[in-house]
């Protein structure tokens, strides 16, 4: 898959001039994307837009984003709605516009983006940036937990597993979804996609 570097997304963004105040699709939540009918019309919304694109709830239609129009929030929102449908590369475009890319969020799905689009190393940077300011933020270890799965490094994932009961107990949701995946992948099967569903 190639991706269309920051630079070349910037000049675009320049050259098509003053956009509309943006909302994107997935910036009208409060960021649960339990597969809800409300979130289920935002992910329809972002489907229709070509790459490059995110629908603006306000004006009705796709436009390119504009770093100056959005807040972090919506920027993160649209980022993780992108990852999610499988649009990494557009994901890391919107995700990279955002004013603190020291947002252990941002970070997180920077790493999921990567990760996903078959860059492990990069994914696995990124989730150490988000640790190494946010160490208790436990769906970062979840996901670092499914990158060291996926090369079947079984000690790295456990390590990470202890990390998170550590912090949340063995009833949170991002236990339950890593022990859940260490033990589908030493049964030979794929990783559920359960945790989609979390900031």
């Amino acid at each position: 898959m190639k991706y269309i570097p920051i630079a070349v997304v910037a000049f675009s963004v320049l050259m098509a001039g003053t956009l509309p105040t943006t909302v994107y699709a997935a910036g009208a939540n409060s960021g649960d994307d339990s597969g809800s009918a409300a979130t289920k019309r935002k992910k329809k919304l972002l489907k229709k837009c070509k790459k490059g694109k995110v629908y603006s709830t306000r004006s009705k239609k796709c436009i390119v984003p504009k770093k100056s129009e959005l807040d972090d929030d919506n920027i993160f929102r649209a980022g993780r709605l992108l990852a999610f449908d499988g649009r990494y590369g557009e994901a890391i475009e919107v995700l990279a516009l955002a004013s603190d890319l020291n947002s252990p969020k941002i970070l997180n799905y920077l790493g999921y983006a990567h990760r996903k689009a078959g860059r492990i190393d990069v994914g696995l940077g990124y989730y150490k940036q988000a640790l190494a300011i946010d160490p208790d933020y436990t769906l970062v270890r979840e996901y670092m937990g499914e990158a060291y799965l996926s090369r079947k490094n079984f000690k790295a994932a456990e390590n990470q597993l202890s990390e998170i009961k550590m912090r949340c107990g063995i009833s949170c949701r991002e236990y339950t979804l890593l022990s859940a995946a260490i033990t589908d992948v030493k049964a030979g099967r794929p990783i559920s996609d359960a945790s989609k569903n979390w900031d």
